[in-house]
């Protein structure tokens, strides 16, 4: 082989080595799944996610002292947990009705610790892309059963009542936050603070008591990425206007 034939060899060998390696390295790549989580107060939220998005428990306007739930919130899909006020505005909601690109899937659940006999029963419920899982617990009235911390435990984010009296309390919330994933976000909701929230419930500074380590974000939205996803427990501003 002559030392131009030899070189062209040599030079193609590398082009090759260098193609296989970017075809190596673009194969074990993923996408990361993205969500922003935007809190509207008491249990509502909304998650966009892959090009999509979702309403979790609208609240009638007067259902909840202190809060008044925004106007004008678009989403593609609203889901109620249970058919409650404080729970069920989806009138209230500009739903576009185009095909979610995620999946939705819920366990039925009691509303209290009487199997559902006082308060009727509720949802939780599972968005779940590729690589992400959030759960919204609605408004669970007691600890999960093994096969429910089963499928809550899978959760990356988790949003979670802590108050008592209508749901769970701080003491059940600091239990059920035992049993999750690490690392997961838990975002506290449908507690009291200040005027906002029912007398009957803890106000957050009781639920902090038992809930250690909480962090009170000053912002209404929050982005979360798969494979990145922070281990903390947190409270949201809910946005009002």
């Amino acid at each position: 082989m002559t030392d131009g034939n030899s070189s062209k060899y040599n030079l193609s060998v590398r082009i090759y080595l260098l193609i296989f390696a970017l075809d190596t390295h673009f194969l074990n790549w993923k996408v990361m799944a993205k969500a922003i989580i935007t809190y509207y107060g008491h249990s509502c939220f909304r998650i966009k996610a892959g090009g999509s998005s979702i309403v979790f428990d609208p609240y009638k306007n007067g259902s909840v002292p202190g809060l008044k739930l925004p106007k004008g919130i678009q989403a593609d899909a609203v889901n109620c947990s249970h058919q409650h006020d404080d729970h069920n505005a989806a009138e209230l909601i500009a739903v576009t009705g185009k095909k979610l690109n995620f999946t939705v899937s819920k366990l039925t659940v009691p509303h209290d610790h009487h199997n559902g006999q006082h308060r009727g029963l509720s949802d939780i419920t599972f968005v779940e892309l590729p690589d992400l899982i959030l759960c919204h617990l609605g408004d669970l009235g007691r600890l999960p059963t093994a096969e429910e911390y089963t499928a809550i435990s899978k959760a990356d984010v988790v949003l979670m009542p802590c108050a008592g009296y209508y749901t769970i309390d701080s003491k059940e919330a600091d239990e059920i936050i035992k049993h999750l994933k690490h690392p997961s976000l838990k975002v506290l909701m449908h507690f009291r603070e200040g005027k906002r929230g029912y007398d009957v419930q803890e106000d957050i500074e009781d639920v902090m008591r038992d809930v250690k380590g909480v962090k009170r974000l000053d912002q209404s939205e929050l982005t979360v990425e798969s494979g990145n996803i922070p281990d903390e427990i947190v409270t949201l501003n809910p946005i009002q206007k």
